[in-house]
């Protein structure tokens, strides 16, 4: 089972301010040596932290209402769901990733028993109103071009990376092909992705409920090691979303609604990157999907590197990566 979440010393520094802000107004906690900018955490600051991080959530499970998409998670006990608030302070505070990458979130999925700091998968929910996007040609669409596409443009931009800072990538191939559920509306498909330097491969999948104004996101990032496990959890939350009645695909209204101008193929291309939206002709996409694809996808996976290089560390404190968890 995964073990831990890593983080840098400078995301667990604001993390025990954020966290003795959140206290204060409900009990005095003890005064904590705050280490200053530069010096390592001690493991004792790095597990108070955590705990009081923890128990400054409020996880939900059973039945979750997402109101801008006007859908419900049926999570059981299985899952729990943190709400937009809670789930911005996980992906900045915790996970240490630039404000940006929470904007538009309007929740996080866990697997129930683990914490944001527990070594395991998160699936961050978000809502596109793009329109109605058809489904008439979902048994023919070209998926593997969409990949082959997005695996050009990973390589054309790891010089960008290399210069930021950021390791670089390879986009082996598909850990799941993309698979539509015509019952459920569901796309589901999964990448394997291979950053510079790391032993294991990032598994990157990603579940979209199609619904009569636009789509609804989750998207899970784990390690190839788990593919089984996400693999599961993907299986779930296709068959456990649903939009409410007069938010469903089957209530779409060619005369008055939105309709997307692409299809399935054109959901995958966006979600593989705006790059390969734009060279296999899905510039509707770059339109719909506006500001937070640009943000998360545009600049050079800035953001969702910072969320893999955190969430998936290379050393632990016994091996010398100041600040770990």
């Amino acid at each position: 089972m995964i073990r831990s979440v890593r983080a840098g010393a400078g995301a667990l520094a604001m993390l025990l301010c954020a966290t003795a802000m959140s206290a204060q107004a409900k009990e005095p906690a003890p005064e904590p040596s705050t280490p200053t900018a530069g010096k390592p955490l001690t493991p004792e600051q790095a597990a108070a932290a955590q705990e009081a991080f923890v128990k400054s959530l409020h996880p939900q499970n059973g039945d979750i209402t997402v109101g801008p998409a006007r859908a419900k998670l049926h999570l059981g006990d299985h899952y729990y769901f943190l709400g937009p608030d809670e789930a911005r302070r996980v992906i900045v505070d915790a996970w240490g990733n630039p404000p940006q990458a929470a904007d538009d979130v309007l929740g996080l999925v866990m697997p129930a028993g683990k914490t944001p700091f527990d070594k395991v998968w998160g699936a961050v929910v978000t809502w596109e109103a793009s329109g109605h996007v058809p489904d008439k040609d979902a048994d023919s669409e070209d998926y593997n071009s969409v990949l082959q596409s997005a695996r050009e443009s990973a390589a054309a931009s790891n010089e960008e990376r290399r210069k930021a800072g950021y390791p670089t990538l390879e986009l082996v191939g598909w850990a799941q092909p993309p698979q539509y559920d015509h019952a459920q509306h569901s796309l589901i498909w999964a990448r394997d992705i291979r950053f510079d330097g790391e032993k294991v491969d990032t598994l990157n999948y990603d579940v979209r409920l199609l619904g009569r104004e636009g789509i609804l996101s989750l998207n899970m990032i784990a390690d190839m090691e788990h593919l089984g496990e996400v693999r599961e959890a993907a299986k779930s939350f296709g068959a456990a979303a649903e939009f409410v009645p007069g938010a469903r695909y089957a209530d779409y209204n060619s005369s008055t609604d939105k309709t997307a101008e692409y299809g399935l193929a054109g959901v995958v291309a966006a979600g593989l990157g705006v790059a390969a939206a734009k060279k296999l002709g899905f510039l509707a996409i770059v339109l719909g999907f506006g500001k937070k694809l640009i943000v998360l996808l545009v600049a050079a996976g800035a953001a969702i590197m910072g969320f893999f290089r955190r969430l998936f560390g290379r050393k632990s404190v016994s091996e010398g990566d100041e600040g770990t968890i």
